[in-house]
C-alpha cells in the first residue's frame, strides 16, 4: 500500500511524499517533468517487501511547497531540500533513483554529498557537464531541447494548459500505457499549477543558446565540482527524442564508477513503459 507522508524541512519547506515498505534498504525515488511522485507507485509496490521507499513530490509540485519566485528553483535550493529529506529520514541512502529533472538534482547531490548516497541509479537524465557540452556543440541536441526555451516563457502555463492540457499530454506521444485513468491522474496533478514545475526551466542556465549573450556561453562547470564518485548505473531509453544518446559519450570522465544500461526499445518514459525492468535493476543494485 502507498502511504502519503508529508515531511517538513528546515526553512519552512514541505515535501509531500509517497511511501511504501518497511524493509531494511532505504531508497528514495525522484520524478521529473511533467510528472509527479505517483510515477513510482508500481515500482514502490513491487519493491515494498525489501525496502523502505520514499518518492517525494519535488518543490513546486502538488502538495509540496511552491514558492513563487524563480530564484527559489535554482539547483542549490532543490538539492538542499533533498539533503534535508535524507537527513530527516536517516542517512545514508542505500540507493537514490532519479529520472529527468529528478536526475539533474541527483547528479548534483551525489557530487556534493557522496556521504548521503551509497549507490545511484539515473534514468534518462543527463549529467550536467555532458549536457552543457551537447547544448554548446551539438546542433541535434540543441534542436531536441528547444522546447526548454518555450517552457521558460512567461505565458507557458497558459499555453500548456490550453484544451485541457493537450500539449502536456502530447509530450508522451500515444503510448499504450497512457490509459484514460493515467491521463486523468496527470491532469489532476497539473491542475495544482504549472508555475513551480516550469520554474525549473526558467531558473536553469542549461538551455539551448538563443544569442551571443546567453548564459550558456559563459557557464563553467569545473570537473572537481561535478565529478560523481558514488557507484552509478545509468539506464537509458535510446528512443528518447528530447535527450539524445550522445549525452552518454565520455560520461566516465565525470563518473569513474559507471555502468551504462541501454534500452534500445524504450523512450524517455521507460518508467511507465517497462517498470519491471526498473524494478529488476533496483533489486540487482540492492542485492
Amino acid at each position: 500500500m502507498i502511504r502519503p507522508v508529508d515531511h517538513d524541512l528546515p526553512g519552512g519547506m514541505r515535501l509531500a511524499c509517497r511511501a511504501a515498505g518497511v524493509g531494511p534498504r532505504r531508497v528514495i525515488l525522484l520524478h521529473g517533468f511533467p510528472e509527479a511522485a505517483f510515477i513510482w507507485d508500481e515500482v514502490l509496490l513491487a519493491l515494498a517487501p525489501q525496502i523502505s521507499g520514499l518518492a517525494p513530490n519535488l518543490r513546486g509540485y502538488p502538495g509540496s511547497s511552491q514558492p513563487a519566485e524563480v530564484a527559489a528553483y535554482r539547483p542549490r535550493h532543490l538539492v538542499a531540500d533533498l539533503v534535508a529529506l535524507i537527513e530527516a529520514t536517516g542517512e545514508p541512502l542505500d540507493l537514490l533513483v532519479a529520472h529527468d529533472w529528478g536526475g539533474a538534482l541527483a547528479w548534483n547531490l551525489a557530487a556534493q554529498r557522496p556521504d548521503l548516497v551509497k549507490r545511484l541509479l539515473i534514468v534518462n537524465s543527463p549529467h550536467p557537464a555532458a549536457f552543457l557540452r551537447e547544448l554548446r556543440f551539438n546542433p541535434a541536441q540543441q534542436a531536441a531541447s528547444a522546447y526548454m526555451n518555450r517552457f521558460s516563457q512567461t505565458d507557458a502555463e497558459r499555453w500548456l494548459a490550453e484544451r485541457d492540457f493537450a500539449r502536456m499530454l502530447a509530450l508522451f506521444g500515444a503510448p499504450t500505457w497512457l490509459t484514460p485513468a493515467k491521463r486523468e491522474q496527470y491532469r489532476e496533478a497539473w491542475r495544482h499549477g504549472l508555475t513551480g514545475p516550469l520554474n525549473y526551466y526558467r531558473a536553469s542556465p542549461l538551455r539551448p543558446p538563443t544569442g551571443p549573450a546567453d548564459a550558456l556561453h559563459t557557464l563553467n562547470l569545473k570537473d572537481e565540482d561535478v565529478t560523481v564518485r558514488v557507484p552509478t548505473v545509468v539506464l537509458w531509453g535510446e528512443r528518447d527524442i528530447a535527450l539524445l544518446p550522445s549525452l552518454l559519450d565520455d560520461l566516465h570522465r565525470w563518473v569513474p564508477d559507471l555502468r551504462i544500461v541501454r534500452a534500445p526499445e524504450a523512450s524517455h518514459w521507460i518508467v511507465h513503459e517497462a517498470p519491471e525492468r526498473v524494478v529488476a535493476l533496483i533489486q540487482e543494485l540492492l542485492a
